[in-house]
């Protein structure tokens, strides 16, 4: 008998680590998700990380699925934190939602735009001119008196 139940323990014990291993690969998923989405905006990923918000069972053009959600936050100028969210089915990114885009999957109006085909948001330098990232130069210092 105490077999049995040294026996059910394992394998509540690898069941959880099981489901920590599935949980960790997705959340490394989602942040390259995100990176690759930041980029795209010609936003900038902060902390280069995210953490998951929620879980749900969600039905995305007939495939039925456990979601996961992930927050995060992105710096459109260098100088502020906006939020960010990425949702998540598997390896498939269902929904997405930036301070220049916001996308969700199974939503008509939505479905013919993946937000991997959306262009990047032009940014604009102090000078007017469209700066090739999102890395804000900083001047100089000048010494009191000059």
């Amino acid at each position: 008998m105490g077999n049995l139940h040294d026996l059910a323990l394992l394998l509540i014990l690898g069941a959880v680590v099981a489901a920590w291993m599935e949980l960790a690969r997705a959340r490394e998923l989602a942040v390259a998700a995100a990176r690759r989405h930041c980029e795209l905006q010609g936003l900038q990923l902060l902390d280069e990380t995210v953490g998951l918000r929620s879980l749900r069972l969600r039905t995305v053009n007939g495939s039925r699925g456990i979601e996961h959600g992930y927050a995060f936050e992105v710096s459109i100028d260098g100088d502020d934190r906006e939020p960010g969210r990425i949702w998540m089915q598997g390896r498939r990114v269902t929904g997405l939602s930036l301070p220049t885009v916001h996308w969700l999957a199974g939503v008509p109006a939505n479905d013919n735009v993946h937000p991997d085909t959306t262009p990047p948001v032009p940014r604009q330098s102090p000078a007017g001119q469209p700066r090739a990232n999102n890395v804000v130069p900083l001047r100089r210092r000048m010494p009191p008196g000059e």
